[in-house]
């Protein structure tokens, strides 16, 4: 069952879809609960409620939520990418599924798709509250706004945004309206030209596959100084010696980060490979979900047991 709920982050309403098992633990218990987190520029209709709704078919009670700016929750510029906020979302999530009397508060992990993988481990690691964390296709935006995508960006592309970024925040000042940049190509022909990763990103949110109106196709300017000062790897030793879970394509680019970040845990830590798989085919792909969400079922079920 999927139930419309909002809860506050810093002040602001977010709004998220709680899905519930259908009938009751066994013995009438409270449930285990897992918070997921969408990528950037995602919302709650797209991969991260897909996560959400299969791990609760599974038996967890899951939060599916937009962040603080984007989608339905409130914030003001629209399309601003905040990492700080963006975690305090998630912890935010995490207090909303403890007053929830069909969850156990002593059991509630963290799941991030993308940026939000990102996020999740940053959140866990200062929030103990969070008992597991897995995430799926993880990806610092730090580290991709800086290094890119592939690690092997030219410095000169981020020195460029902050140039932008500065300007932008100028022209605010001066009156003008908020400053903004898109995120996908306009066209498929310049999506291709991009390398498979772009046009991988561009099919799962500019086409019928998976877009939505109120997914982010620009973010505000401001968001680059935001994302380029933060590191979600910093804290990672803090979450042992609770368990990390990353699920990751083979055929990713982005596959450097996640183990950059297995590489700075400690204690219970598993880095699974989903062969065959890019960064966004593990976001709705059948053929790579279905293993993923096994692996995530196994973990968080072993670790968030009673």
């Amino acid at each position: 069952m999927r139930t419309d709920v909002t809860f506050l982050s810093a002040g602001l309403k977010l709004a998220g879809h709680l899905h519930t098992p259908d009938g009751e633990a066994r013995g009438g218990s409270p449930r285990p609960a897992i918070v997921v987190g969408h990528p950037g520029t995602g919302v709650k209709e797209q991969t991260s409620g897909l996560y959400a709704r299969l791990l609760a078919e599974r038996g967890f009670v899951t939060l599916a939520f937009d962040a603080a700016y984007q989608g339905e929750s409130e914030g003001e510029p629209r399309g601003l990418e905040d990492p700080g906020q963006r975690v305090e979302d998630l912890k935010a999530a995490v207090s909303f599924l403890s007053t929830l009397d069909e969850v156990d508060p002593d059991r509630i992990g963290a799941l991030g798709i993308c940026a939000s993988g990102g996020y999740a481990l940053a959140a866990t690691a200062t929030d103990p509250r969070i008992r597991a964390v897995g995430a799926v296709s993880a990806v610092d935006m730090s580290r991709q706004f800086r290094l890119g995508a592939d690690g092997a960006q030219d410095p000169a592309v981020v020195a460029g945004m902050l140039a932008a970024a500065s300007e932008a925040r100028t022209a605010e000042a001066r009156g003008a309206d908020v400053q903004r940049f898109p995120v996908f190509p306009a066209t498929e022909e310049e999506a291709r030209a991009g390398g498979p990763h772009v046009h991988d990103g561009w099919e799962y949110y500019c086409t019928p596959r998976a877009q939505h109106p109120r997914s982010a196709k620009s973010l505000t300017w401001t968001s680059v100084d935001h994302i380029a000062a933060f590191d979600a790897f910093a804290s990672v030793a803090l979450i042992a010696p609770r368990p990390l879970l990353l699920v990751v394509g083979r055929a990713a680019v982005t596959s450097w980060m996640s183990v950059e970040a297995y590489q700075k845990a400690y204690g219970s830590k598993e880095l699974a490979w989903i062969e065959g798989a890019s960064h966004v085919d593990l976001y709705d792909k059948e053929e790579y979900l279905t293993p993923a969400v096994e692996r995530l079922d196994g973990f968080f079920a072993a670790h968030l047991a009673g």
